[in-house]
């Protein structure tokens, strides 16, 4: 007579079926090592100017002296990737950058204009402010958005306009983060309020402290952008190649 098969062989298959989780150490390194390839691809101060690229999208948004730019070259590893400007509130473009392994983008940053200068003429401010609008609500290829917040002023009010406009999308799925920027400056205790107050304040988005100077919570940034913009499968495959690659030999002693 044949026996069915045991639970213990068949929770076995179950298991053998399913793809191997991804460690956060193989991750991290293939986060890294994606937002390396980060280049530039177009500039415009207008949505209707810009290409429509057809691949997934994560926009940096933030007030000015904020940290945003330096928040984009810490994580892609690159120095003047995107341009801090010396008069704060001076870029008025929205920036894009492709990512991907093998000259093959698969993913595009979006580096948008800080707001909030105070030096900066009323009638540049609200065109920032709907070109900034017009593109977080009806761009389609939008994946997610990056906010980054100076945790020692907290969200402001025009942080607080900001996420007005994009919780209808948030609520249908976006993906959002909140990065509280030059967390060195904070003592431990002040980094934890920082948090469970901007936890309060993100409507449903995830906050991470962020330090470009003592590389706090880069490469924690850099695996949720990662996982924004590729499906379980397609990370598997890239842990596969990293640790597929030889290591280092010792020193000859």
């Amino acid at each position: 007579m044949t026996l069915p098969p045991s639970s213990s062989s068949s929770m076995h298959g179950d298991a053998a079926s399913k793809p191997p989780a991804v460690s956060a150490a193989a991750e991290g390194r293939a986060a890294m090592g994606w937002l390396h390839t980060a280049h530039f691809l177009s500039s415009a101060p207008q949505l209707e100017h810009l290409p429509p690229l057809g691949l997934p999208e994560i926009a940096f948004v933030g007030r000015s002296n904020a940290g945003k730019s330096t928040a984009i070259n810490t994580l892609t590893q690159q120095k003047r990737l995107a341009f801090a400007s010396k008069t704060p509130g001076r870029t008025q473009h929205i920036n894009l950058f492709g990512v991907g392994k093998g000259q093959v983008d698969d993913a595009v940053l979006a580096d948008l204009p800080g707001y909030g200068y105070a030096a900066v003429p009323r009638e540049a401010k609200l065109r920032w402010q709907r070109v900034m609008g017009n593109y977080l609500v009806t761009r389609e290829t939008l994946a997610g958005v990056v906010l980054m917040v100076d945790p020692r002023l907290g969200l402001t009010e025009l942080d607080e306009i900001l996420l007005d406009v994009i919780r209808p999308r948030v609520e249908q799925g976006l993906n959002f983060l909140v990065l509280l920027t030059k967390a060195d400056k904070l003592t431990r205790s002040e980094g934890a309020k920082a948090l469970s107050i901007a936890r309060l304040q993100a409507g449903g988005g995830e906050v991470r402290l962020f330090s470009a100077l003592k590389r706090q919570g880069v490469e924690e940034a850099a695996r949720l952008l990662w996982q924004w913009t590729h499906p379980p499968h397609d990370q598997a495959e890239a842990r596969n190649a990293q640790d597929a690659e030889p290591p280092t030999p010792p020193a000859a002693g």
